[in-house]
């Protein structure tokens, strides 16, 4: 019996004494995560600032689309009081607008009226056998000065150094460079 061993004394003469088990997918997951931020930690904390920053941007944006606006929690009477004046304003403006479109429907009526009174005189002259367009070059020119107060000034030529006939391209008038373009045509070559 000595050959047969009991399975006791085979577990003890065998067995391996292990130490303490550690969880050993955790201490590889620790180098890992070391490691990365090792290499990567400036953008990790440039991209947590970024982040955070636009948590705050959002936030700010939602707070102030669901805020009541000053004007609810103000007083009723305030509130009266300045549509009051919205409102006299308005009427104040309109009252200036209708006066001034008043002005320029009379000036408009004037307009029409010395039209039509020059068509009569150019038809009566032409009954007459007269010449109708000394008449309107007459009565324009009356208005002309009537109408406009400022004479023109005639206006000086800028380059008093420049003769008249002066033209850089093709070298007359000019000094002693002249240039003149090469003649047009086939080019004589073989």
């Amino acid at each position: 019996m000595d050959d047969v061993t009991s399975e006791d004394d085979y577990d003890s003469t065998f067995h391996v004494k292990k130490p303490p088990l550690k969880n050993q997918d955790l201490s590889s997951l620790s180098l890992t995560v070391e490691e990365f931020v090792a290499h990567y930690g400036w953008y990790l904390l440039f991209g947590a600032v970024m982040f955070y920053l636009l948590i705050l941007h959002f936030n700010k944006r939602r707070s102030s689309q669901h805020s009541p606006t000053p004007q609810d929690s103000q007083d009723p009477t305030l509130v009266e009081r300045r549509q009051e004046a919205m409102a006299a304003a308005r009427m104040k403006m309109q009252e200036e607008l209708d006066a001034k479109a008043s002005i320029f429907r009379e000036k408009q009526k004037l307009q029409e009226e010395e039209k039509r009174r020059q068509k009569i005189e150019m038809w009566e002259s032409m009954q007459q056998g007269k010449s109708y367009k000394g008449a309107t070059k007459l009565s324009q020119t009356t208005d002309e000065a009537s109408s406009s107060q400022t004479v023109l000034k005639p206006k000086k030529d800028k380059r008093p150094f420049r003769s008249a006939d002066y033209n850089p391209l093709t070298g007359q008038g000019g000094g002693s460079c002249s240039w003149r373009p090469g003649m047009r045509g086939p080019s004589s070559g073989g």
